[in-house]
């Protein structure tokens, strides 16, 4: 555990290489990036996975908080593991936080990937409202096998949701540390008040952007729309691929990553 900014979070380090810290999505801890992605990239780089506040095996927190407090609490990580600077990886709502943590903290990232995420501003488009309402219904229903099932086939493609074993490798590791709603609407309300479209620009950090085509989520207009606000940036869409891409194309995704910090390194 790390006592971050008066909270305690849970953090994992494996593999070794440059640090490469990893920054789940709403309602994500750490063993939702899936053992697929996290083998394929701990060989070329030392991961740093930790635990948003209130989630996962971190410690339970009550009040609402800001994307802005969550990229100082990814800071603050970095800071206890003294860790001068790393490579950033933020998917979704983590995603978010990386925008912020590049922003507020620019010496501390060596290279940016931003997957499936969204900025906020003219532009950008969020969830569409039958899936939000889909998803509040499993949410609130108190059915726990619902609200697996029912993010599981809004977060990835058809065809994978519909292959064999799929479904059961993701239910597993959901089932490991339920998230508590309360905790779920922190998130949410962090989420519709983060808006980064003005300041991308400002942005210094060589920058990847992933999107999958089949987003339900956060649809694919959002990756581009990040893209062309950030200087310089790639990006690169995965055709088919939903919203969970690291879980459709584990060893794809983390190509990609290796690629990037190779052309920054060159």
């Amino acid at each position: 555990m790390l006592n971050v900014n008066g909270t305690d979070l849970f953090y994992e380090r494996r593999g070794e290489g440059e640090p490469l810290l990893m920054i789940q999505g709403m309602a994500g801890h750490s063993l939702h990036w899936g053992e697929p992605f996290l083998c394929a990239l701990e060989r070329d780089f030392e991961l740093i996975l930790y635990d948003h506040r209130g989630l996962g095996r971190s410690a339970p927190h009550e009040g609402d908080f800001t994307i802005a407090d969550l990229a100082d609490d990814a800071a603050a990580v970095l800071d206890a593991l003294e860790i001068d600077s790393a490579h950033v990886l933020g998917i979704s709502m983590g995603g978010m936080v990386a925008q912020e943590l590049a922003l507020a903290h620019r010496d501390r990232l060596r290279t940016l990937t931003l997957g499936a995420t969204y900025c906020g501003g003219e532009g950008a488009r969020f969830t569409d409202e039958g899936v939000v309402n889909a998803l509040a219904g499993a949410i609130l229903s108190g059915d726990p096998e619902r609200r697996v099932r029912t993010s599981w086939e809004f977060n990835v493609s058809s065809p994978f949701a519909k292959a064999e074993g799929n479904f059961e490798r993701f239910s597993e590791v959901a089932a490991l540390y339920p998230v508590e709603l309360p905790t779920i609407f922190s998130q949410l309300q962090a989420i519709m008040g983060h808006d980064t479209s003005v300041r991308l620009e400002q942005i210094s950090a060589p920058t990847l952007v992933i999107h999958g085509t089949d987003d339900q989520m956060l649809p694919a207009v959002n990756g581009e729309l990040v893209a062309s606000l950030i200087p310089d940036a790639r990006l690169e869409l995965l055709d088919g691929v939903g919203h969970l891409f690291f879980w459709e194309q584990p060893e794809r995704a983390a190509e990609l990553i290796r690629e990037h910090v190779a052309a920054a390194r060159a």
